[in-house]
């Protein structure tokens, strides 16, 4: 196995990369897998949509609070570490769900697939940063970037061909075991000790503090709040607008959440050439996402027209998560503050998913579907505010 040392910057271990990235997708699989399922979790647990909601929003809870206890684990335990950890956890937490015999323990299930989410997808980035070239960076970030809606896309394609959610859940166990034993392939730190919870609070503190993570977190928790908005109601929103079938629905979204994947590798590749200032790439995402979330809820356009900006919506929105990864390393007070800047992120992430649908839901259920347009406005327009204050950072603008 190879091994190398933690202030190393190694030639690109490219087979690492994709075990690092498949573990993120097959993570991500676990959020789609309860999107799929709710219909039948409904009927099986006889559940009101309130308390099914919890399958979902459980992620999206814990991460609003544990991301950067996540990022201190990665600083204490290592990266590899907390990468296998955190896929044992994924896998112990999604047998317990398969397995539930009522919804009590499902949604233990969950709380502790959340917690193995979590540590995968924080400890990822930063073993990343080891194991690529500076040269090669943004662009891995860029392929990193997407495991969210890759692993939600293929979720909600492959959960809708199969029969029985025991049976989805059941294999995904068996695909997270086998990303399990691919991971111990990755190469392993040397030279390293873990530090000190007095030295973790410390560096936790000192990036609440720093000016730069916070902002990129901010903004990030806007982005997340409109993607979220609009993506969490998408089968509803294209079956009423449409006029489509639910099965054709649910494929129609799951096409708008994998085009976010184009914008994320199209970041990654404008950034690794450094052909465009960050800042630019933050304010064009949110202009769009922005302009078109307001038409999709407000105006009363053709329905191809709606689908349209869906994936527009979506795509060009895709430039701003790979991005704001590459960037929170940049921003950092140090190096090794990387991890716990971009928990922070992973906080700002899960917060904007849990304030976006309800805020959504809210303003659709008190004045329908156009009401929707004014919390997309507002996000979009208090995050291109933030993206002004980031200007001011080197780093947002192309380095030459």
């Amino acid at each position: 196995m190879a091994v190398l040392s933690e202030g190393q910057s190694p030639a690109t271990d490219w087979r690492a990369v994709a075990i690092v990235v498949a573990a993120g997708v097959v993570a991500a699989l676990q959020v789609g897998k309860g999107i799929i399922a709710l219909p039948a979790l409904r009927v099986d647990f006889t559940l009101g949509l309130e308390a099914a909601g919890w399958v979902i929003s459980v992620f999206a809870f814990l991460g609003v609070f544990l991301g950067i206890p996540a990022g201190m684990a990665v600083n204490r335990f290592g990266d590899r570490f907390t990468c296998l950890l955190g896929l044992a956890v994924l896998g112990l937490g999604s047998l317990m769900s398969a397995l539930a015999a009522s919804f009590a323990l499902l949604l233990v299930g969950r709380t502790i697939e959340g917690i193995g989410f979590l540590l995968t997808t924080v400890a990822a980035p930063a073993l990343l940063r080891r194991i690529v070239a500076a040269a090669d960076r943004d662009f891995v970030f860029g392929l990193w970037s997407t495991y969210m809606p890759a692993g939600m896309a293929l979720a909600l394609i492959c959960g809708a061909a199969l029969s029985g959610w025991r049976g989805f859940w059941l294999a995904n166990v068996g695909l997270i075991l086998l990303t399990l034993l691919l991971a111990f392939l990755i190469p392993r730190e040397t030279s390293r000790t873990g530090q000190p919870l007095a030295a973790l609070a410390r560096d936790a503190w000192t990036t609440l503090t720093s000016a730069g993570p916070v902002l990129i977190a901010l903004v990030f928790t806007l982005y997340s709040l409109l993607y979220f908005a609009l993506a969490s109601f998408l089968p509803i929103l294209l079956g009423a607008r449409m006029l489509v079938s639910p099965g054709l629905a649910g494929l129609l979204s799951a096409l708008v959440i994998a085009v976010n994947i184009l914008g994320n590798l199209a970041a990654g590749a404008l950034l690794g050439r450094n052909l465009v200032a960050r800042w630019l790439l933050f304010a064009i995402a949110l202009v769009v996402m922005g302009s078109a979330g307001i038409a999709i809820f407000l105006a009363p356009l053709p329905p191809f027209l709606i689908f349209l900006l869906c994936l527009v919506f979506s795509g060009v929105g895709g430039l701003l998560p790979a991005t704001a990864m590459t960037t929170a390393p940049l921003l950092a007070a140090e190096p090794r503050l990387t991890p716990m800047s971009l928990g922070l992120i992973v906080q700002g992430s899960n917060l904007g998913q849990v304030v976006g649908p309800v805020t959504v839901g809210a303003a659709v259920d008190a004045a329908g579907w156009p009401a929707a347009a004014w919390p997309v406005a507002i996000a979009a327009l208090l995050a291109l505010l933030l993206t002004a204050l980031l200007r001011r950072f080197p780093a947002m603008h192309v380095l030459r």
